[in-house]
């Protein structure tokens, strides 16, 4: 008997929403995973050392497991009007210009969609960058202790409790710029678990979806349980914003939206280029 599957995803309520009936077992004739809940840091990491068998990780991370992980088409977070911002105080000006900014991560998505905006929105180049625990970012720029800030997840909903101020959205410029969703989770699968064995955890991701939808009470005590005290108000806020219809399943839109993020990424020099196929299971 094939050992039991491994999987790591946030605590995030996309998340928790999402995986709900697949980790409870409520997915008809699906093998019940065993669940570790890490942050995207946290994940990105154990899939770059091979470990686990199905991760959420960053989009921005996806290049280099691409050996080992495949994509699967469904269970992420992609969509519209949903992307990381950039936070400054109030009386700082809009010129990034050598300023100090803190992100949650190198290896984000949120990462690649500020550079590739940087890229032209700040001529005068960035200054240096600081890599922070995403809960941190909007109290260190508050404090003044780093001149903006990329946030991501519910930082969108009360960055304003912090006295901030939005200075740019990274997903309305992306959206603009290429009229494609914006790549933000992705879900991957070791490809040594086999075809059936891969087709399988798409089929319960793709089925804990849409229980999810069904019944969305039924996961609500699971997903504040993991919300981190977050107000079930914003929870719900989070779930409506990133379980969508490329939750469901990536598409064409998806799949362009992808290849678009990490192609042009590479030609900056943010992530190793993509194979013939990479994306293929």
């Amino acid at each position: 008997m094939a050992e039991r599957l491994s999987v790591a995803y946030s605590p995030c309520p996309n998340d928790t929403f999402v995986f709900h009936a697949w980790a409870h077992g409520l997915v008809p004739g699906a093998e019940t995973p065993e669940v570790t809940f890490a942050d995207i840091d946290v994940t990105n990491s154990l899939a770059e050392r091979g470990e686990l068998d199905v991760l959420k990780i960053s989009y921005g991370a996806l290049p280099w497991v691409l050996d080992e992980y495949a994509l699967l088409p469904c269970g992420g977070a992609l969509g519209r009007g949903c992307g990381p911002l950039v936070l400054t105080r109030p009386d700082a000006g809009d010129d990034l210009g050598g300023r100090t900014v803190a992100v949650p991560s190198e290896r984000s998505t949120a990462y690649l969609l500020f550079r590739l905006w940087a890229a032209s929105a700040v001529p005068g180049g960035l200054g240096k960058i600081v890599v922070l625990p995403f809960h941190e970012i909007m109290p260190a720029v508050r404090d003044g202790r780093v001149d903006a800030g990329l946030v991501i997840h519910e930082a969108r909903f009360t960055y304003q409790q912090y006295g901030l101020r939005k200075l740019a959205d990274m997903g309305e410029a992306w959206e603009q710029d290429t009229g494609l969703p914006i790549p933000l989770g992705a879900i991957i699968a070791r490809r040594s678990l086999g075809t059936e064995r891969l087709a399988a955890v798409t089929a319960a991701i793709r089925s804990s979806v849409r229980l999810a939808w069904e019944d969305p009470e039924a996961s609500r005590p699971y997903v504040l349980a993991h919300a981190q005290e977050m107000d079930p108000a914003v929870a719900d806020q989070h779930i409506g914003l990133y379980v969508n219809e490329f939750t469901a399943d990536l598409g064409e839109a998806g799949y362009a939206a992808v290849r678009a993020l990490l192609t042009r990424a590479a030609a900056e020099g943010l992530v190793p280029p993509l194979g013939p196929g990479a994306l293929e299971r």
